[in-house]
């Protein structure tokens, strides 16, 4: 996944009202957009430096829009909206083992009346649903964590993962890990035990998850290697 010109470097203030962040810019405070409206936990530091996106497009009213954190001199991708971006830049160029002989790959597919799922691809008569959770929360060295907050939304996306797969769908989920500092995947069960422990049990009756980390770069996020799933 490719930015769109060269990110700008500043150092992180403060976030506010959930979708607004300062950041100091040489000698000025900009106001830019946060694209991430979970806790990120452990980044909101302030001193981070931090990279900013520009935007050409007149109409907006936040020209500059939050895309990566550093943290311990480790670059963690904050901006959930491009995280399907990166796993579709993945599919597309036969990055993924288990999808490189996919015919189609359909994005924000509907299934039932209230859901839609990240991907749908397609091989002949086989179709594979694909969930995809962004990650950025680490608290231990190495090892990435989800989720950073109770997720509702999470719950839900397994319980309709494992309806498809009554209808005949293989099912997946993947978490992409936005940073390049961690080796290993853990559930925070402390966090969400609902979430952690519904995982386990989907894992049981045919889903399948994978987890990647991600390479950073002035002008892309790639998705990466794949990581270990510890505990699960």
């Amino acid at each position: 996944m490719n930015f769109i010109g060269t990110l700008i470097s500043g150092e992180f203030i403060k976030r506010y009202k959930r979708f607004f962040v300062d950041v100091k810019v040489g000698n000025n405070v900009i106001t830019a957009h946060c694209p991430n409206t979970g806790s990120m936990m452990g980044l909101l530091k302030k001193g981070n430096i931090v990279w900013l996106s520009k935007s050409d497009n007149p109409n907006r009213k936040l020209k500059y829009t939050l895309q990566i954190i550093e943290d311990n001199k480790s670059k963690v991708g904050v901006n959930t909206h491009l995280t399907n971006m990166i796993v579709f830049d993945a599919l597309k160029n036969s990055k993924i083992s288990e999808f490189k002989n996919f015919d189609t790959i359909k994005r924000e597919v509907k299934f039932g009346h209230k859901t839609r799922f990240d991907f749908l691809v397609s091989k002949k008569k086989q179709k594979t649903f694909i969930e995809v959770k962004n990650v950025t929360l680490s608290r231990k060295k190495g090892v990435a964590e989800f989720p950073d907050a109770i997720t509702d939304r999470g719950l839900k996306h397994i319980n309709e993962l494992l309806n498809a797969s009554k209808k005949g769908f293989q099912i997946y989920l993947i978490f992409v890990i936005q940073r390049d500092d961690c080796n290993k995947f853990d559930l925070a069960n402390d966090i969400d035990s609902n979430y952690c422990e519904l995982l386990k049990k989907a894992l049981k009756k045919k889903l399948n998850v994978l987890c990647y980390d991600c390479k950073f770069s002035s002008k892309s996020i790639k998705l990466n290697k794949k990581i270990n799933l510890k505990n699960l």
